[in-house]
């Protein structure tokens, strides 16, 4: 159960502060990090598509 629980309140906090990472990040490197996070997100949902598929 804790497997379920430990990520799902991960995923809440970042969601929650995600402003305020996405901020610390960009004074640090200045660099916007949705860009970063977008590009990730739809090469990990092809992945899961590609192998869904074969």
């Amino acid at each position: 159960m804790f497997k379920f629980i430990i990520p799902a309140v991960i995923i809440f906090l970042i969601v929650l502060f995600w402003e305020k990472i996405n901020e610390k990040i960009y004074k640090k490197f200045n660099i916007k990090i949705n860009y970063i996070v977008v590009v990730i997100f739809l090469i990990v949902l092809g992945v899961i598509f590609t192998l869904l598929y074969f």
